[in-house]
């Protein structure tokens, strides 16, 4: 399975967009600062993600997560 995920940063007001095959993991990687992109924001915590079958669906997803339309999504799913 393939994951489009959201994380949030528990310090800051800061979400991440990403896909991978193993969320768990993946959220390990990055609160153990190997995206040197968001080091200055970790630890993150998991606060959505969506289940596909194929990876170019989940990419897919990310992607419509990083639109204006995609944030409005969220921010909805996450206010719920």
């Amino acid at each position: 399975m393939y994951y489009a995920y959201v994380l949030k940063s528990v310090a800051h007001d800061y979400y991440y967009k990403g896909h991978c095959h193993d969320w768990e993991k993946r959220l390990q990687q990055h609160n153990s600062g190997m995206t040197k992109s968001i080091r200055l924001y970790i630890p993150f915590q998991m606060v959505y993600f969506e289940e596909f079958e194929k990876e170019q669906d989940a990419i897919d997803r990310e992607k419509y997560f990083k639109t204006s339309a995609g944030r409005r999504y969220l921010k909805k799913k996450l206010a719920s």
